[in-house]
């Protein structure tokens, strides 16, 4: 079916793109597909629903687990789609905390580590503006609709629909959300390099985008609340960015709310911490015993510690 397409631009101009200039050409688009349809379907939960009509009040969001659940699935799928889109091309890196975890451990170059993550926070930075455009109407009528507290007449609720903030049980503080970030996103590198792992039980018939985004949902569902699981650098940064320019303000950068401060940093560092002590423990617990029983020639039946004899 590919060579039936015939390119867009002429062959001769092309070939750059066959490398590293490709490459982030994908990591873009890639990470503009994740960052359209992730912000888009919490836009849809925090804004578009109440202000349509369609709960209870203008301003009406978050009362029931149904909620979340449908920001957890939304970003599943903005994976899913986004790794096909670009996977083949890139890998569909799209988290600078992946690239960096292969980098340390998987033979990725490190001359294409910036290069990637410059494309990723634009991608993600173009996405959050496509996102703003189609909901700017929801997002000014929900502002309005609010009672202060407001920055620049934006709510910390509308902010939520771009970057991440510490819940107020935390009351401010640094660790717990900066352990948050890194624990979820070490989870999210463990098992997406268990499920692209050929030698472990490897997702077969190219299901294995759906895979890793059954575990974005996971580690939505069980440690979303509590910093918004950005587990993603770009993520976070490129459309805190965006809110930035277009009027947030100290919410975005450098990150102030009623109940904290200074937080821009921690989506940030968090998971690229997390995300090399995730492929650290995988390659440590299992990539190094599938090495081992690669080198014996002979692979243990699952489960056994040693070989069966047959007494008959």
């Amino acid at each position: 079916m590919a060579v039936e397409i015939p390119p867009l631009i002429k062959p001769s101009m092309l070939r750059r793109r066959g490398g590293l200039l490709g490459e982030c050409m994908a990591e873009f688009l890639g990470t503009f597909v994740l960052i359209s349809f992730g912000c888009g379907v919490v836009a849809m939960a925090v804004a578009a629903l109440p202000g349509s009509g369609r709960a209870a009040t203008p301003t009406t969001i978050f009362l029931a687990a149904g909620d979340w659940l449908l920001i957890t699935w939304g970003w599943a799928m903005a994976v899913v789609f986004a790794i096909y889109v670009a996977g083949g091309v890139s890998g569909a890196h799209i988290n600078p905390a992946v690239t960096l975890a292969f980098a340390v451990r998987r033979k990725f170059p490190w001359t294409k580590v910036l290069p990637y993550w410059l494309s990723q926070v634009v991608g993600a930075f173009a996405g959050a503006a496509l996102v703003f455009a189609v909901y700017h109407d929801a997002i000014n009528a929900f502002d309005a609709a609010s009672k202060p507290p407001k920055t620049n007449g934006h709510t910390l609720a509308t902010f939520s629909i771009f970057a991440t903030f510490p819940a107020p049980y935390f009351n401010g503080g640094v660790w717990g959300p900066l352990i948050d970030q890194i624990v979820g996103t070490a989870f999210l590198v463990m098992f997406v390099v268990a499920v692209i792992d050929l030698r472990n039980t490897a997702v077969q018939a190219n299901l294995g985008p759906f895979v890793i985004g059954l575990v974005v949902a996971a580690v939505g569902m069980s440690y979303g609340a509590n910093a918004g699981y950005a587990i993603n650098p770009a993520r976070d940064f490129g459309p805190r960015l965006l809110t930035w320019l277009a009027g947030w303000q100290s919410l975005a950068f450098s990150g102030d709310g009623p109940w904290f401060s200074n937080y821009f940093w921690i989506p940030i560092v968090g998971p690229l911490i997390g995300g090399v002590i995730g492929v650290l423990v995988y390659d440590l617990f299992i990539g190094d015993v599938l090495h081992a029983r690669a080198a014996l020639g002979e692979l243990p039946e699952v489960g056994r510690t040693r070989p069966t004899t047959d007494t008959e």
